[in-house]
Protein backbone atom coordinates (compact mmCIF):
# COMPACT_ATOMS: atom_id res chain seq x y z
CA UNK A 1 0.00 0.00 0.00
CA UNK A 2 1.44 3.52 -0.96
CA UNK A 3 0.19 6.46 0.87
CA UNK A 4 1.69 9.35 -1.72
CA UNK A 5 1.76 12.94 -2.37
CA UNK A 6 4.51 12.80 -5.06
CA UNK A 7 6.74 15.62 -3.50
CA UNK A 8 10.23 16.80 -5.81
CA UNK A 9 12.95 14.55 -4.27
CA UNK A 10 16.37 16.09 -2.83
CA UNK A 11 17.98 15.31 -5.66
CA UNK A 12 15.13 15.16 -8.38
CA UNK A 13 17.87 14.74 -11.47
CA UNK A 14 18.28 11.06 -9.99
CA UNK A 15 15.05 10.37 -11.35
CA UNK A 16 14.08 9.62 -14.95
CA UNK A 17 12.68 12.78 -17.01
CA UNK A 18 9.59 11.13 -17.95
CA UNK A 19 8.88 11.30 -13.96
CA UNK A 20 10.43 14.17 -13.54
CA UNK A 21 8.37 15.63 -15.88
CA UNK A 22 5.18 14.37 -14.98
CA UNK A 23 2.35 17.05 -15.11
CA UNK A 24 1.40 18.28 -11.82
CA UNK A 25 -1.84 20.64 -12.73
CA UNK A 26 -4.41 20.49 -15.30
CA UNK A 27 -2.80 22.90 -17.42
CA UNK A 28 0.18 20.93 -17.81
CA UNK A 29 -1.67 18.14 -18.95
CA UNK A 30 -0.98 16.69 -22.71
CA UNK A 31 -3.99 15.48 -24.31
CA UNK A 32 -7.20 14.54 -23.70
CA UNK A 33 -9.12 17.42 -24.13
CA UNK A 34 -12.36 15.60 -24.95
CA UNK A 35 -12.66 14.75 -20.81
CA UNK A 36 -10.40 17.52 -19.26
CA UNK A 37 -10.49 20.43 -21.66
CA UNK A 38 -12.31 23.80 -20.35
CA UNK A 39 -15.78 23.03 -18.77
CA UNK A 40 -15.78 19.16 -19.31
CA UNK A 41 -16.93 16.67 -16.17
CA UNK A 42 -14.02 15.38 -15.07
CA UNK A 43 -12.20 18.89 -15.31
CA UNK A 44 -14.76 20.78 -12.82
CA UNK A 45 -14.64 17.48 -10.45
CA UNK A 46 -10.94 17.44 -10.59
CA UNK A 47 -10.65 21.22 -9.48
CA UNK A 48 -13.27 21.36 -7.07
CA UNK A 49 -12.34 18.35 -5.79
CA UNK A 50 -15.71 16.58 -6.50
CA UNK A 51 -13.79 13.48 -7.82
CA UNK A 52 -16.86 10.46 -7.56
CA UNK A 53 -16.20 6.69 -8.69
CA UNK A 54 -14.20 6.47 -11.98
CA UNK A 55 -12.76 3.86 -14.47
CA UNK A 56 -10.18 5.85 -16.69
CA UNK A 57 -9.93 2.88 -20.23
CA UNK A 58 -6.85 3.87 -22.53
CA UNK A 59 -3.47 1.78 -24.41
CA UNK A 60 0.14 2.72 -22.53
CA UNK A 61 1.42 5.79 -22.15
CA UNK A 62 -1.76 7.73 -22.72
CA UNK A 63 -1.74 9.75 -19.19
CA UNK A 64 -4.18 7.68 -16.64
CA UNK A 65 -1.85 6.88 -13.50
CA UNK A 66 -0.82 11.07 -14.52
CA UNK A 67 -4.67 11.84 -14.08
CA UNK A 68 -4.68 10.08 -11.20
CA UNK A 69 -1.45 11.70 -9.43
CA UNK A 70 -2.82 15.39 -10.48
CA UNK A 71 -5.87 14.19 -8.53
CA UNK A 72 -4.28 13.38 -5.79
CA UNK A 73 -2.81 16.80 -5.57
CA UNK A 74 -5.65 18.77 -5.77
CA UNK A 75 -7.63 16.25 -3.19
CA UNK A 76 -7.66 17.32 0.76
CA UNK A 77 -8.62 13.55 1.42
CA UNK A 78 -6.27 10.85 1.86
CA UNK A 79 -4.95 9.62 -1.85
CA UNK A 80 -3.70 5.45 -1.57
CA UNK A 81 -2.19 3.99 -4.36
CA UNK A 82 -2.65 -0.13 -5.19
CA UNK A 83 -1.14 -1.54 -8.07
CA UNK A 84 -3.53 -4.80 -8.95
CA UNK A 85 -0.58 -7.02 -9.81
CA UNK A 86 0.86 -7.27 -6.37
CA UNK A 87 -2.25 -6.06 -4.43
CA UNK A 88 -4.11 -8.72 -2.68
CA UNK A 89 -7.67 -8.76 -0.61
CA UNK A 90 -5.91 -8.21 2.54
CA UNK A 91 -4.77 -4.79 1.08
CA UNK A 92 -7.56 -3.57 0.17
CA UNK A 93 -9.38 -4.12 3.12
CA UNK A 94 -6.81 -2.26 5.07
CA UNK A 95 -7.46 0.61 2.93
CA UNK A 96 -11.13 0.27 3.69
CA UNK A 97 -10.86 -0.06 7.31
CA UNK A 98 -8.51 3.45 7.41
CA UNK A 99 -11.07 5.07 5.07
CA UNK A 100 -13.88 4.04 7.33
CA UNK A 101 -11.69 5.82 10.16
CA UNK A 102 -11.38 8.72 8.64
CA UNK A 103 -14.36 9.38 7.62
CA UNK A 104 -15.92 8.17 11.29
CA UNK A 105 -13.49 10.23 12.93
CA UNK A 106 -12.33 12.97 11.05
CA UNK A 107 -15.46 13.18 7.91
CA UNK A 108 -12.49 12.97 5.48
CA UNK A 109 -12.83 11.25 2.19
CA UNK A 110 -10.11 8.69 0.97
CA UNK A 111 -9.59 8.15 -2.59
CA UNK A 112 -8.14 4.48 -3.93
CA UNK A 113 -6.45 4.85 -7.13
CA UNK A 114 -6.11 0.72 -8.49
CA UNK A 115 -3.72 0.85 -11.73
CA UNK A 116 -4.22 -2.07 -13.74
CA UNK A 117 -7.61 -3.45 -12.26
CA UNK A 118 -8.33 -5.61 -14.63
CA UNK A 119 -5.57 -7.99 -13.29
CA UNK A 120 -8.03 -8.28 -10.20
CA UNK A 121 -9.75 -10.89 -10.14
CA UNK A 122 -13.70 -11.22 -9.27
CA UNK A 123 -13.37 -11.98 -5.46
CA UNK A 124 -10.76 -9.00 -5.54
CA UNK A 125 -12.96 -6.93 -7.36
CA UNK A 126 -16.36 -7.75 -4.96
CA UNK A 127 -14.56 -6.74 -1.97
CA UNK A 128 -14.56 -3.12 -3.28
CA UNK A 129 -17.92 -3.12 -4.16
CA UNK A 130 -19.89 -2.63 -0.40
CA UNK A 131 -17.35 0.20 0.27
CA UNK A 132 -17.77 2.08 -3.13
CA UNK A 133 -21.58 1.63 -2.72
CA UNK A 134 -22.12 2.98 1.35
CA UNK A 135 -19.36 5.70 0.39
CA UNK A 136 -16.81 4.65 2.38
CA UNK A 137 -13.73 4.83 -0.62
CA UNK A 138 -14.07 6.77 -4.03
CA UNK A 139 -13.18 4.33 -6.59
CA UNK A 140 -10.32 5.38 -9.42
CA UNK A 141 -9.59 2.58 -11.18
CA UNK A 142 -6.83 2.25 -14.35
CA UNK A 143 -6.98 -0.05 -17.03
CA UNK A 144 -5.72 -1.12 -20.78
CA UNK A 145 -7.83 -3.83 -21.05
CA UNK A 146 -11.38 -3.35 -21.93
CA UNK A 147 -13.23 -2.59 -19.06
CA UNK A 148 -17.00 -4.39 -20.17
CA UNK A 149 -14.53 -7.57 -20.75
CA UNK A 150 -12.23 -6.89 -17.48
CA UNK A 151 -14.42 -5.53 -14.77
CA UNK A 152 -17.25 -7.06 -13.09
CA UNK A 153 -20.46 -5.53 -14.16
CA UNK A 154 -21.49 -4.37 -10.40
CA UNK A 155 -17.88 -2.48 -10.40
CA UNK A 156 -19.00 -0.75 -13.28
CA UNK A 157 -22.19 0.52 -13.33
CA UNK A 158 -21.00 2.16 -9.71
CA UNK A 159 -18.28 3.99 -11.98
CA UNK A 160 -18.11 6.61 -14.33
CA UNK A 161 -15.92 5.68 -17.19
CA UNK A 162 -13.73 7.56 -19.53
CA UNK A 163 -11.84 6.61 -22.51
CA UNK A 164 -8.82 8.17 -23.18
CA UNK A 165 -7.91 8.00 -26.41
CA UNK A 166 -4.24 7.10 -27.85
CA UNK A 167 -1.75 10.15 -27.84
CA UNK A 168 -0.06 10.86 -31.06
CA UNK A 169 3.24 12.39 -32.57
CA UNK A 170 2.48 15.87 -32.00
CA UNK A 171 1.81 15.19 -28.33
CA UNK A 172 5.05 13.86 -28.01
CA UNK A 173 6.47 16.50 -29.25
CA UNK A 174 5.23 18.54 -27.27
CA UNK A 175 6.41 16.85 -23.82
CA UNK A 176 9.97 17.05 -25.34
CA UNK A 177 10.31 20.25 -26.80
CA UNK A 178 9.03 21.21 -22.70
CA UNK A 179 11.25 19.11 -21.22
CA UNK A 180 14.00 20.74 -23.91
CA UNK A 181 13.00 24.03 -22.06
CA UNK A 182 12.24 22.97 -18.68
CA UNK A 183 16.13 23.61 -16.02
CA UNK A 184 13.77 22.90 -13.02
CA UNK A 185 12.72 19.85 -13.71
CA UNK A 186 13.91 18.74 -17.76
CA UNK A 187 16.76 18.62 -20.19
CA UNK A 188 17.00 23.02 -19.98
CA UNK A 189 20.12 22.60 -17.70
CA UNK A 190 21.89 21.20 -20.56
CA UNK A 191 23.47 22.81 -23.11
CA UNK A 192 21.49 20.34 -26.02
CA UNK A 193 21.26 21.73 -29.84
CA UNK A 194 18.55 18.73 -30.95
CA UNK A 195 18.01 18.42 -34.94
CA UNK A 196 13.91 18.95 -35.30
CA UNK A 197 14.24 15.54 -37.23
CA UNK A 198 15.93 14.05 -35.01
CA UNK A 199 12.60 14.79 -32.54
CA UNK A 200 10.01 14.08 -34.92
CA UNK A 201 11.87 11.00 -35.05
CA UNK A 202 11.70 9.86 -31.61
CA UNK A 203 8.03 11.10 -31.43
CA UNK A 204 6.81 9.07 -34.45
CA UNK A 205 8.76 5.82 -33.15
CA UNK A 206 7.43 6.22 -29.54
CA UNK A 207 3.77 5.70 -30.77
CA UNK A 208 2.08 8.14 -29.07
CA UNK A 209 3.84 6.71 -25.55
CA UNK A 210 5.29 10.48 -24.04
CA UNK A 211 6.82 8.59 -21.70
CA UNK A 212 8.48 6.54 -23.90
CA UNK A 213 9.43 9.49 -25.96
CA UNK A 214 11.24 11.57 -23.03
CA UNK A 215 13.47 8.14 -21.90
CA UNK A 216 14.72 7.98 -25.31
CA UNK A 217 15.48 11.79 -25.54
CA UNK A 218 17.00 11.31 -22.33
CA UNK A 219 19.19 8.47 -23.11
CA UNK A 220 20.71 10.75 -26.56
CA UNK A 221 21.34 13.70 -24.08
CA UNK A 222 23.22 12.08 -21.43
CA UNK A 223 25.02 9.12 -23.43
CA UNK A 224 25.92 11.65 -26.52
CA UNK A 225 29.65 12.89 -26.06
CA UNK A 226 29.88 16.22 -25.62
CA UNK A 227 30.96 18.69 -28.59
CA UNK A 228 34.64 20.95 -27.81
CA UNK A 229 32.31 23.86 -26.64
CA UNK A 230 30.45 21.98 -23.56
CA UNK A 231 27.49 21.41 -25.76
CA UNK A 232 25.28 18.04 -26.67
CA UNK A 233 24.38 17.58 -29.80
CA UNK A 234 20.79 15.20 -30.69
CA UNK A 235 21.17 14.25 -34.38
CA UNK A 236 18.72 11.86 -36.31
CA UNK A 237 21.99 9.00 -36.44
CA UNK A 238 21.93 9.62 -32.53
CA UNK A 239 18.11 9.53 -32.24
CA UNK A 240 17.52 6.71 -33.92
CA UNK A 241 20.06 4.96 -31.92
CA UNK A 242 18.19 6.19 -28.64
CA UNK A 243 14.43 4.68 -30.10
CA UNK A 244 14.15 1.59 -32.82
CA UNK A 245 11.33 0.55 -33.31
CA UNK A 246 7.93 1.91 -32.75
CA UNK A 247 5.50 0.91 -29.60
CA UNK A 248 3.10 -1.39 -30.46
CA UNK A 249 -0.05 -2.34 -28.39
CA UNK A 250 -0.91 -6.12 -28.18
CA UNK A 251 -3.16 -6.66 -25.56
CA UNK A 252 -5.76 -9.01 -25.39
CA UNK A 253 -8.81 -6.22 -26.31
CA UNK A 254 -6.21 -4.58 -29.27
CA UNK A 255 -6.13 -8.60 -30.16
CA UNK A 256 -9.99 -8.89 -30.31
CA UNK A 257 -10.19 -5.36 -31.97
CA UNK A 258 -7.78 -6.49 -35.01
CA UNK A 259 -9.50 -9.87 -34.92
CA UNK A 260 -12.88 -7.77 -35.66
CA UNK A 261 -11.17 -5.46 -38.15
CA UNK A 262 -10.11 -8.52 -40.18
CA UNK A 263 -13.45 -10.60 -40.32
CA UNK A 264 -15.43 -7.16 -41.29
CA UNK A 265 -13.29 -6.45 -43.89
CA UNK A 266 -13.60 -9.85 -45.68
CA UNK A 267 -17.04 -9.32 -44.95
CA UNK A 268 -17.01 -6.39 -46.73
CA UNK A 269 -14.98 -7.40 -49.46
CA UNK A 270 -12.17 -5.10 -48.22
CA UNK A 271 -8.47 -6.48 -48.75
CA UNK A 272 -7.77 -4.43 -46.29
CA UNK A 273 -8.33 -7.93 -44.55
CA UNK A 274 -4.99 -9.05 -45.52
CA UNK A 275 -3.51 -6.04 -44.30
CA UNK A 276 -5.13 -6.67 -40.56
CA UNK A 277 -3.73 -10.29 -40.90
CA UNK A 278 0.04 -9.24 -41.83
CA UNK A 279 -0.16 -6.62 -39.20
CA UNK A 280 -1.92 -8.69 -36.31
CA UNK A 281 1.04 -11.73 -37.21
CA UNK A 282 4.29 -10.23 -38.06
CA UNK A 283 3.94 -7.00 -35.90
CA UNK A 284 1.36 -8.23 -32.87
CA UNK A 285 2.77 -11.64 -32.95
CA UNK A 286 -0.93 -13.41 -33.40
CA UNK A 287 -1.03 -16.96 -34.07
CA UNK A 288 -1.65 -17.29 -37.46
CA UNK A 289 -4.17 -20.45 -37.22
CA UNK A 290 -6.79 -17.65 -35.38
CA UNK A 291 -7.41 -15.73 -38.26
CA UNK A 292 -7.00 -18.96 -40.13
CA UNK A 293 -10.03 -20.17 -37.93
CA UNK A 294 -11.96 -17.16 -38.49
CA UNK A 295 -11.38 -17.10 -42.21
CA UNK A 296 -13.09 -20.99 -42.43
CA UNK A 297 -15.97 -19.52 -40.08
CA UNK A 298 -16.71 -16.22 -42.43
CA UNK A 299 -16.43 -18.25 -45.54
CA UNK A 300 -19.81 -19.92 -44.25
CA UNK A 301 -21.12 -17.25 -42.54
CA UNK A 302 -20.76 -14.58 -45.27
CA UNK A 303 -19.99 -16.25 -48.33
CA UNK A 304 -21.33 -19.69 -48.13
CA UNK A 305 -23.14 -21.38 -51.22
CA UNK A 306 -22.31 -17.68 -53.20
CA UNK A 307 -19.23 -19.62 -53.41
CA UNK A 308 -18.60 -22.72 -51.71
CA UNK A 309 -14.77 -22.95 -53.18
CA UNK A 310 -13.90 -20.27 -50.69
CA UNK A 311 -14.27 -23.29 -47.82
CA UNK A 312 -12.06 -25.40 -49.90
CA UNK A 313 -9.57 -22.72 -50.18
CA UNK A 314 -9.29 -21.96 -46.63
CA UNK A 315 -9.37 -25.31 -45.25
CA UNK A 316 -6.36 -26.16 -47.64
CA UNK A 317 -4.40 -23.06 -46.07
CA UNK A 318 -4.70 -23.95 -42.95
CA UNK A 319 -3.45 -27.67 -44.46
CA UNK A 320 -0.43 -26.28 -45.81
CA UNK A 321 0.07 -23.88 -42.95
CA UNK A 322 0.42 -27.17 -40.61
CA UNK A 323 2.48 -28.64 -43.33
CA UNK A 324 4.64 -26.50 -44.30
CA UNK A 325 4.85 -23.36 -41.62
CA UNK A 326 5.18 -19.98 -41.34
CA UNK A 327 6.29 -17.52 -43.26
CA UNK A 328 6.09 -19.87 -46.66
CA UNK A 329 2.43 -20.28 -45.30
CA UNK A 330 2.05 -16.83 -45.61
CA UNK A 331 1.12 -17.19 -49.07
CA UNK A 332 -0.91 -19.36 -49.40
CA UNK A 333 -2.71 -18.20 -46.03
CA UNK A 334 -3.36 -14.49 -47.87
CA UNK A 335 -4.91 -16.25 -51.36
CA UNK A 336 -7.24 -17.83 -49.25
CA UNK A 337 -8.06 -14.36 -47.97
CA UNK A 338 -7.58 -12.92 -51.24
CA UNK A 339 -10.35 -15.35 -52.87
CA UNK A 340 -13.26 -14.96 -49.73
CA UNK A 341 -12.66 -11.31 -50.08
CA UNK A 342 -13.27 -11.21 -53.93
CA UNK A 343 -16.17 -14.04 -53.51
CA UNK A 344 -19.77 -13.11 -53.44
CA UNK A 345 -20.82 -12.88 -50.65
CA UNK A 346 -24.52 -14.56 -49.11
CA UNK A 347 -25.80 -14.60 -45.35
CA UNK A 348 -28.65 -16.77 -46.04
CA UNK A 349 -27.00 -19.85 -44.51
CA UNK A 350 -26.33 -17.96 -41.28
CA UNK A 351 -29.83 -16.87 -42.07
CA UNK A 352 -31.13 -20.30 -42.07
CA UNK A 353 -29.01 -21.92 -39.07
CA UNK A 354 -31.03 -19.18 -36.76
CA UNK A 355 -34.19 -19.84 -38.55
CA UNK A 356 -33.90 -23.73 -37.68
CA UNK A 357 -32.56 -22.96 -34.25
CA UNK A 358 -35.79 -20.66 -33.24
CA UNK A 359 -38.03 -23.72 -35.15
CA UNK A 360 -36.44 -26.13 -32.64
CA UNK A 361 -37.08 -23.97 -29.78
CA UNK A 362 -40.82 -23.60 -30.99
CA UNK A 363 -41.49 -27.37 -31.73
CA UNK A 364 -40.19 -28.55 -28.40
CA UNK A 365 -39.80 -32.34 -28.39
CA UNK A 366 -39.94 -33.04 -32.35
CA UNK A 367 -41.43 -36.26 -33.61
CA UNK A 368 -40.06 -38.02 -36.39
CA UNK A 369 -42.88 -38.13 -39.17
CA UNK A 370 -43.98 -42.06 -39.43
CA UNK A 371 -42.90 -42.23 -43.02
CA UNK A 372 -39.79 -40.68 -42.09
CA UNK A 373 -38.49 -43.22 -39.74
CA UNK A 374 -36.09 -46.40 -39.88
CA UNK A 375 -37.39 -49.38 -41.88
CA UNK A 376 -34.56 -51.58 -41.59
CA UNK A 377 -36.04 -53.78 -39.25
CA UNK A 378 -38.34 -56.56 -39.79
CA UNK A 379 -41.57 -55.26 -38.02
CA UNK A 380 -41.17 -51.37 -39.10
CA UNK A 381 -44.49 -51.48 -40.95
CA UNK A 382 -46.56 -52.99 -38.34
CA UNK A 383 -45.27 -49.45 -36.75
CA UNK A 384 -46.30 -47.30 -39.19
CA UNK A 385 -43.00 -47.06 -40.42
CA UNK A 386 -44.32 -46.53 -44.30
CA UNK A 387 -45.62 -44.10 -46.96
CA UNK A 388 -41.71 -42.83 -47.56
CA UNK A 389 -41.71 -41.77 -51.33
CA UNK A 390 -38.38 -42.31 -52.76
CA UNK A 391 -37.36 -39.07 -54.91
CA UNK A 392 -34.81 -40.22 -57.36
CA UNK A 393 -38.26 -42.88 -58.44
CA UNK A 394 -39.90 -39.31 -59.56
CA UNK A 395 -39.28 -36.49 -62.44
CA UNK A 396 -36.05 -34.12 -61.66
CA UNK A 397 -35.41 -36.52 -58.49
CA UNK A 398 -37.94 -34.98 -56.54
CA UNK A 399 -41.36 -35.36 -54.82
CA UNK A 400 -43.15 -33.14 -52.43
CA UNK A 401 -43.13 -34.57 -48.85
CA UNK A 402 -43.52 -33.65 -44.94
CA UNK A 403 -40.18 -33.55 -43.68
CA UNK A 404 -40.53 -31.70 -40.43
CA UNK A 405 -42.33 -32.96 -37.14
CA UNK A 406 -45.97 -32.04 -37.25
CA UNK A 407 -45.74 -29.25 -35.44
CA UNK A 408 -43.35 -27.57 -37.93
CA UNK A 409 -45.58 -28.28 -41.10
CA UNK A 410 -43.65 -27.35 -44.26
CA UNK A 411 -41.81 -24.41 -43.18
CA UNK A 412 -38.43 -23.80 -44.92
CA UNK A 413 -35.28 -22.22 -43.38
CA UNK A 414 -32.70 -21.73 -46.69
CA UNK A 415 -33.35 -18.84 -48.83
CA UNK A 416 -30.91 -18.76 -51.74
CA UNK A 417 -30.24 -15.34 -52.74
CA UNK A 418 -28.93 -14.07 -56.06
CA UNK A 419 -25.41 -14.01 -55.05
CA UNK A 420 -22.93 -15.90 -57.28
CA UNK A 421 -23.50 -19.36 -57.56
CA UNK A 422 -26.10 -19.22 -55.10
CA UNK A 423 -28.76 -18.10 -57.84
CA UNK A 424 -28.31 -21.09 -59.42
CA UNK A 425 -30.09 -22.76 -55.96
CA UNK A 426 -32.31 -20.01 -56.05
CA UNK A 427 -34.09 -21.33 -59.36
CA UNK A 428 -34.19 -24.12 -58.26
CA UNK A 429 -35.69 -23.96 -54.79
CA UNK A 430 -38.58 -21.68 -57.07
CA UNK A 431 -38.50 -24.76 -59.68
CA UNK A 432 -39.23 -27.05 -56.50
CA UNK A 433 -41.38 -24.89 -55.07
CA UNK A 434 -43.91 -24.44 -58.64
CA UNK A 435 -44.27 -28.46 -58.07
CA UNK A 436 -45.80 -27.78 -54.63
Amino acid sequence: MDLFSYQEAEAPRARLLADRMRPRTLDEYIGQEHIIGEGKLLRRAIEGDQVSSVLLYGPPGCGKTTLANIISLRTAGEFVKLNAVDASVKDVREVIDLARTNKAMYGKKTILFLDEVHRFNTARQDALLPAVEQGIIIFIGATTENPFHHVNGALLSRSTLFQLQPLGEEHAYEAMRRALNDRERGLGFMDLQVDEDALRHIAAMAGGDIRRALNAVELAAVTTPSEHDGSVKITLEVAQESIRKPSIRADLSTQYDVLSAFHKSVRGSSDAALFWFLYAVEKLGMDPMTFIRRLIVACSEDIGLANPQAMIQAVTAMDAYHKIGWPEAKYNISQAILFAVESPKSNAAAIAIGNAEAAIERAGGAQVPLHLRDTHYRGAEQLGHEGYKYPHDFPNHFVKQQYLPDALGSMTFYKATEQGMEDKIRQNQQKRKGKD
